[in-house]
């Protein structure tokens, strides 16, 4: 059986010392995804919420539309790791050939197996405006990230990617021991619930690349915050699809990269109370 984490004895040295113990670490599977019959890719990934992974996976590669041209799906699990078969309409299944994964992808690749340097650098969807937020909300939104990675808590060794809205707060938080994998999942949560993304932001604990940014802008949300840096071209990916890029977010503050003007001292509303 396949579970998300496990508990692996360990020789401790401390101090000169050794010792026994357990260690409890995330477990790392391969998962193939395949549409009607063939196989499509196969990512290293954390085996917990693989249905979302394998509609925000589908959305994210442009493979179906909705989560409704997924006909239906199936999980099945394998001696050495899972199948994720879903079957698409005929019309749907006709797209799958223009982008097919050639390789396998490891645990930290979010393009691997594309054959292609246009597909790499494809253009994200534009974002809309959407709302504007504070400072004190985009600290607020990162510092509730942590308490509630479950997974991360046991292991510290996963990634999380989370949509956080100024009703509700976090929506939705998936981990993964791929930064990639986690956003996927991610977008298959909100498709599944039908949550629209354009009025809050997407939370990263990892890097911000440029596959994570085409991500955002698959999953329609206006701000991206992550805890480390953005490279490059994910800074010119973001900014010409509209996408609000934060980094380098900690405890003492962050650093806005793109759009910055979705990001204001104070809401209006706030401006008329202190008045």
């Amino acid at each position: 059986m396949h579970v998300p984490v496990q508990a692996i004895d360990r020789e401790i040295w401390r101090d000169g010392v050794a010792s026994e113990g357990t260690r409890l670490i995330p477990e790392e599977t391969p998962l193939a995804l395949t549409y009607n019959g063939g196989t499509y890719a196969v990512m290293m990934g954390t085996p917990q919420n693989l249905e979302d992974f394998a509609v925000g996976f589908s959305l994210d590669e442009g493979i179906i539309k909705s989560v409704d041209d997924i006909k239906s799906l199936e999980m099945v699990r394998l001696d050495d790791g899972i199948e994720l078969r879903m079957w698409l309409a005929s019309e749907d299944a006709a797209r799958i050939g223009e982008r097919r994964r050639h390789i396998a992808g490891p645990t930290g690749c979010g393009i691997c197996g594309i054959d292609s340097i246009a597909e790499v650098v494809r253009p994200a969807a534009v974002v809309p405006q959407g709302q504007t937020f504070t400072p004190d909300q985009v600290m607020a939104a990162m510092q509730t990230i942590a308490p509630l990675q479950s997974i991360n808590l046991q292991t510290r060794a996963v990634h999380a990617a989370a949509f956080w809205s100024p009703a509700v707060g976090i929506v939705a938080l998936r981990e993964d021991v791929g930064r990639h994998n986690a956003l996927d999942k991610l977008a298959g949560s909100l498709a599944r619930s039908r949550t629209a993304a354009s009025g809050g932001i997407v939370l990263l604990t990892s890097r911000v690349s440029v596959e994570m940014v085409q991500k955002t802008a698959a999953i329609g949300a206006p701000v991206i915050v992550a805890v480390s840096a953005p490279t490059a071209l994910a800074v010119r990916t973001a900014e010409a699809a509209g996408i609000t890029l934060i980094a380098i977010a900690r405890q003492d503050g962050f650093e806005v990269f793109s759009h910055g003007d979705r990001i204001v001292a104070r809401h209006a509303t706030e401006v008329a109370d202190v008045a």
